[in-house]
């Protein structure tokens, strides 16, 4: 059985946020590579991780470099590709740099560290490649996806780092259903933990001894992107990054503050919607009493319009806070 049956088998589905069955991925760049003149791939493992409260693959590089590599290497042998990136977060390159490369000269292998050249929207695998190709860091529009027109045009496959992982453990037949969470917020034991892949938020925070016992509400997927889940939706919902707030102590104008600030920083200014409905964002919630009627159409209009994830992902932390806490969560 090949590494694709494998990862097939394993029932792998990336752990970069879309959730795509990885083997389907793997397959779509091993016919793009079969139908290219040249036959040409690359390979992208993507640590670029930069939002709030995520941080499970700064855990990879700490404790399980060697794992993560393995499941490069055996994209490399799978597609016969000559060259292979890690792109990481600056402040990853800095610190792992000197270790990951040791692990790469020890085993001959054609894999090159990369440091971020921009910012948050790096980690999306597009605006990765426009990096990567020394371009402006913003995205590309698809179709074409990077499986058939990837890095420098060539059919490319780009995994997040705990899909590699996962790969690495696949190959070496120890593989379990399990996944990273990074815990943080108002939790006694915050961090990273490996889990069951199919725990809910309340099995993980009491499985990690952080269920609190005060009211609460949690961040599910980012700690800026992330939807709004009440304390009894805990038991419905699961996700790699979780955030915990103390419902009395939380100042929601003063999180969607936070949200929209990252965001403006982050974003690339490339689309309309984004830009300036980030720009009218961050002036209305300036104000003290801010009418939040008027925040709706601005955050529909950039979830249906916005050119990339960034921008469409803005309206969903901040309607599940208003729909779920600001009206309700204090009756």
């Amino acid at each position: 059985m090949n590494i694709i049956d494998k990862i097939k088998k394993a029932g792998l589905k990336g752990r970069g946020g879309a959730n795509f069955p990885t083997d389907l991925k793997w397959r779509a760049v091993a016919e793009a590579v079969a139908k290219h003149p040249q036959h040409k791939s690359y390979i992208v493992c993507n640590v670029a991780e930069g939002e709030p409260g995520v941080m499970k693959d700064a855990y990879i590089l700490k404790h399980y470099p060697e794992v993560m590599i393995t499941g490069i290497k055996m994209a490399l042998a799978t597609f016969k590709s000559e060259q292979a990136f890690i792109y990481l977060h600056r402040s990853y390159f800095r610190k792992y740099q000197k270790s990951l490369n040791k692990i790469i000269k020890e085993q001959n292998l054609p894999i090159v560290l990369f440091a971020e050249t921009g910012g948050y929207l790096c980690g999306e695998e597009t605006t990765l490649l426009e990096s990567l190709e020394g371009r402006r860091e913003e995205p590309r529009l698809r179709p074409p996806f990077p499986t058939t027109h990837g890095y420098l045009g060539f059919p490319t496959l780009v995994n997040n780092a705990e899909t590699f992982y996962c790969i690495g453990r696949i190959a070496c037949g120890n593989f379990k259903q399990t996944r990273f969470y990074s815990i943080s917020g108002a939790v006694k034991y915050p961090g990273v933990y490996e889990l069951p892949q199919d725990y809910t938020v309340k099995q993980i925070l009491a499985k990690t001894n952080n269920l609190p016992k005060f009211k609460y509400f949690v961040q599910v997927g980012g700690g800026a992107s992330g939807d709004i889940f009440t304390a009894k939706e805990a038991g419905l919902v699961t996700g790699g990054t979780i955030v915990v707030y103390d419902l009395a102590k939380t100042k929601p104008l003063k999180l969607m503050r936070a949200w929209v600030e990252f965001f403006y920083r982050q974003n690339c200014g490339k689309c309309t919607p984004c830009r300036e409905g980030l720009f009218r964002l961050r002036h209305l919630l300036s104000q003290t009493n801010p009418d939040l009627a008027e925040l709706d159409p601005i955050l529909t209009n950039m979830r249906d319009t916005s050119f990339c994830p960034l921008g469409r992902s803005v309206f969903y932390p901040m309607n599940s806070l208003i729909t779920k806490i600001i009206k309700y969560g204090r009756s």
